[in-house]
């Protein structure tokens, strides 16, 4: 489930997972699967970021056509987005199976079929403050704490959490690369 999280450039915004048999994320309006947002935080990780830009492909909804994440739970409003994705992907009845899917990548195909028919694929910028230790994702900003807060949710699978505590390997590759890290925007970070 997607949480409220502190930014510096728009107060309180949600992120997070919102369906479990998928990898997609959501930053407020912003769609993008957590693959790629691994991928990215890797890069930063390993220097990368600092011999070339970093940017994030995502899907920008119009918030009409997002639809709504508790009435697609519930299975009472399975308009927009969010709603078409609980219709092939149901919340589960049993509430110990309500854990987010580490194979949730292999739903891609599918998702990705689905929300180009309400947005097309934008690139945002990714960016990085050493000296204010600030992180921009497109127009959100971030202090160094609140990014790690974001990086360690999708470490920990969510409000959910990974089934069986076992997060995929491209979040593993993620946690791998950050704790080999020296870059400075990765000092202090928790992902235990």
């Amino acid at each position: 489930m997607p949480l409220t999280f502190d930014s510096l450039s728009h107060g309180e915004i949600a992120f997070g997972f919102f369906n479990i048999e998928t990898d997609m994320l959501l930053l407020e309006n912003h769609f993008f699967f957590a693959t790629d947002f691994c991928r990215d935080v890797v890069g930063i990780a390993a220097g990368l970021s600092d011999e070339k830009p970093v940017s994030l492909d995502v899907y920008i909804l119009e918030y009409r056509d997002m639809g709504n994440v508790m009435g697609a739970i519930t299975g009472v409003d399975l308009r927009g987005f969010i709603g078409e994705l609980y219709n092939n992907f149901p919340f589960p009845h049993k509430p110990e199976e309500f854990k987010q899917n580490p194979e949730g990548f292999k739903t891609r195909d599918l998702v990705e079929k689905v929300i180009v028919r309400y947005a097309g694929l934008s690139k945002i910028p990714v960016g990085i403050d050493i000296s204010s230790g600030m992180v921009n994702i497109g127009a959100y900003r971030f202090s160094s704490r609140q990014f790690h807060q974001l990086v360690h949710y999708v470490w920990v699978g969510g409000y959910p959490r990974w089934k069986d505590e076992t997060p995929p390997p491209y979040v593993l590759e993620m946690k791998e690369e950050i704790e080999r890290s020296s870059h400075p925007l990765f000092q202090g970070i928790k992902l235990a």
